[in-house]
C-alpha cells in the first residue's frame, strides 16, 4: 500500500489546488501561498516522487494523476505549472465533475518540438537527462536560473526558491529522468475539446522552454479559452512577477 502524498494546506475558500512542475516540490509556490491563502483554501500537493512524496514513485503519467486525484478535493480550481499544467489539463479531461476551473502557466498540450509545432528540441532534453546521470542538483538549479530569466531580481527570485525547494527531499534521478519523458512523449492537443470549463492559459513572453506562438496554437484548438502574456517573464512568471501574476489570478478566479 503506498504511501499519502505531501500537501500543504493554508487558508480558508474557494478549494485551489497547486501542480508544481519538473524538478520541483510544492514548496516552489512558498512566495505566492501566504498572499493566495487570504482569499482561498489553497492546497499545494508535491508530486509522487518528488519532495516529502518520494516514497510514492508513480509508475506513468495517468497513475501520477489518478494519485492526486483521489486525495485531492472534491471541487476546486486546478493550476498547473509547466509539467504540472499536463497533469491539471489531463484531469480535467478525465473527472470535469472534479474541475470548477482550470488554470496553466507556462505549460502546453505537448511540450515536445515538431514540423508543426513549437517545443522544447529532443536535443535539449537529451541534454538534461545526460546532465541529470551527472550532477542532478546542480541541473535543476540551472533549470531554476531559466525559469526565473526576465525578472529584474532573478538572482534574488532564484535564491529564494532555491531554499524553498531543496529544504525538501530531492527526487530520485529515476523520477527526474521519468518527468522529462513525459514531457517528450504527453500530447493532449486532440483531447482540449473535452475542457468545457472556465480555462486560463498563462505565459512568459521570453519563455525558451514554451514558446509564446503556443498560445495562439492552443487558441485555435480550444477558443473559449483565454489567455494572458507577462511580457517581461520567462518560464515561471509566479516567481519573476508575483504581483501581476496574483492580480490575473484573482480577477480570473473571482469573476
Amino acid at each position: 500500500m503506498r504511501k499519502p502524498l505531501f500537501w500543504q494546506t493554508e487558508g480558508q475558500g474557494l478549494d485551489l489546488v497547486l501542480i508544481h512542475g519538473w524538478g520541483m516540490n510544492g514548496a516552489v509556490w512558498h512566495n505566492i501561498v501566504m498572499q493566495l491563502s487570504q482569499h482561498y483554501r489553497v492546497h499545494a500537493v508535491d508530486l509522487p516522487g518528488y519532495g516529502h512524496s518520494g516514497a510514492s514513485q508513480a509508475d506513468s503519467f495517468e497513475q501520477m494523476c489518478e494519485w492526486i486525484l483521489e486525495e485531492a478535493p472534491e471541487n476546486a480550481i486546478w493550476l498547473g505549472w509547466s509539467l504540472g499544467g499536463l497533469v491539471a489539463t489531463h484531469i480535467t479531461q478525465v473527472a470535469p465533475e472534479r474541475v470548477s476551473k482550470l488554470i496553466t502557466v507556462a505549460s502546453s498540450p505537448s511540450f515536445a518540438d515538431s514540423e508543426q509545432w513549437k517545443g522544447i528540441k529532443p536535443e535539449v532534453l537529451n541534454n538534461f537527462i545526460e546532465q541529470l546521470s551527472g550532477n542532478f542538483r546542480l541541473t535543476v538549479e540551472r533549470f531554476m536560473a531559466l525559469q526565473a530569466m526576465g525578472s529584474p531580481t532573478a538572482r534574488q527570485d532564484v535564491k529564494q526558491v532555491k531554499k524553498a525547494v531543496f529544504s525538501r527531499p530531492v527526487p530520485e534521478p529515476q523520477v527526474l529522468a521519468q518527468g522529462l519523458k513525459i514531457l517528450a512523449d504527453t500530447d493532449l492537443r486532440g483531447s482540449l475539446t473535452l475542457i468545457n470549463q472556465p480555462f486560463l492559459r498563462l505565459y512568459g513572453r521570453l519563455d525558451g522552454l514554451v514558446p509564446v506562438n503556443v498560445a495562439e496554437k492552443v487558441s485555435e484548438m480550444s477558443p473559449h479559452s483565454e489567455s494572458y502574456i507577462f511580457q517581461s517573464a520567462s518560464h515561471a512568471p509566479f516567481i519573476s512577477h508575483s504581483e501581476e501574476f496574483i492580480e490575473v489570478l484573482q480577477r480570473f478566479i473571482d469573476k
